[in-house]
């Protein structure tokens, strides 16, 4: 097994740097997949080291070679002037990937009164970040093969991967997972209004964006973790952005992203594409507890959050309102 010092002496030096300058190297605790790990060398410089799992440890099948996605996000945001951390080389042996280090706290260190502010500044960086196109729809990993010509191709393969994972690994939905797929596949005709692939960071909850105090007023530090972005629809962001939530309740934000220029039309097609994106997302969160193994407590805790909102995205995706009254959830014995 490679010490941790060690490792982080070989990074540096594989991006250029001086391996001797090492004087720190600290676990980052807060991730569920990648190691994440904080440099400190001799001027005070800090960077962040990520690396996968070894390939043995199971997943789902998006996430193979996240850094490469990560780094892809990475560049594609400084292009447009958004804060996020810098890659440091390129992405590095065993696939490691070294960062610069944002500054900034956590999004709970804001004050009530400060959040409007901060909420609008970040819906203005959203906008930016949206105005960066890709070279095709998808993942930039290759997780799931190459980027496609249209949308509808790759978000309806996204989606049969995950339901995959559901199967491999025999995990708990409240709903079947044939009944999940034919749900899903009533609005995919919607996916056809998207034409164009823009950067979707899709992880934007509170705990990856950091707030900057070093110049007074609080401001974005850095939109962090962006292993899980791909090249596609701009209503994908809003899910995170409102998790377990509507960004419809998001005014703040909501202006700041149309003042940058952003379209936040909310029509029958684009609501129905917001809760196809809402269950992918809710559906991953579910599914992704098998491999993790979380322990029971956490399971419990997570299907009481997401549960109602994956079947509420479900219900408003059903052409004839579904089966089960919105909202209802079947006992936990439900065959998936």
């Amino acid at each position: 097994m490679v010490d941790s010092w060690e490792r982080a002496r070989t990074a540096l030096e594989a991006a250029g740097l001086s391996p001797d300058a090492l004087v720190g190297c600290r676990l980052l605790t807060g991730g569920t997949y990648n190691t994440v790990e904080e440099l400190l060398l001799t001027d005070g410089t800090r960077y962040v080291l990520k690396v996968p799992p070894p390939p043995t440890v199971p997943g789902l099948r998006h996430e193979q070679q996240l850094l490469v996605s990560e780094a892809e996000f990475c560049r594609a945001a400084s292009s447009v002037g958004v804060p996020a951390p810098e890659v440091v080389g390129q992405v590095l042996l065993e696939g490691q990937l070294l960062m610069t280090h944002c500054p900034g706290s956590p999004w709970s260190d804001l004050e009530p009164d400060e959040q409007p502010t901060v909420r609008a500044e970040l819906g203005r960086l959203v906008a930016r970040l949206h105005t960066v196109t890709g070279p095709g729809f998808g993942y930039p990993s290759g997780a799931l093969g190459p980027l496609a010509g249209d949308w509808r191709t790759a978000f309806s393969a996204m989606y049969d991967a995950v339901l995959d994972d559901a199967r491999r690994y025999d995990a708990w939905l409240p709903r079947p997972v044939d009944e999940v797929a034919r749900t899903a596949r009533s609005a995919y005709d919607t996916l056809d209004e998207v034409i164009v692939p823009r950067l979707i960071h899709f992880d934007l909850w509170p705990g990856n964006i950091l707030v900057d105090r070093s110049h007074g007023a609080p401001r974005i530090g850095g939109l962090i973790d962006g292993e899980r972005m791909f090249w596609g629809d701009p209503l994908a962001d809003f899910v995170s952005l409102a998790l377990l939530g509507d960004i419809e309740d998001e005014p703040h934000f909501l202006t700041g992203y149309q003042e940058a220029g952003g379209r936040a039309d909310f029509d029958p097609p684009a609501r129905r594409r917001l809760a196809l994106y809402r269950s992918y997302l809710y559906l991953i969160m579910i599914i992704e507890s098998v491999p993790r193994a979380y322990g029971d407590e956490h399971v419990a805790r997570l299907r009481e959050a997401v549960t109602p909102e994956l079947v509420a995205a479900l219900d408003e995706l059903a052409d004839d309102g579904g089966s089960h009254p919105r909202g209802s959830v079947p006992p936990a014995g439900t065959p998936s």
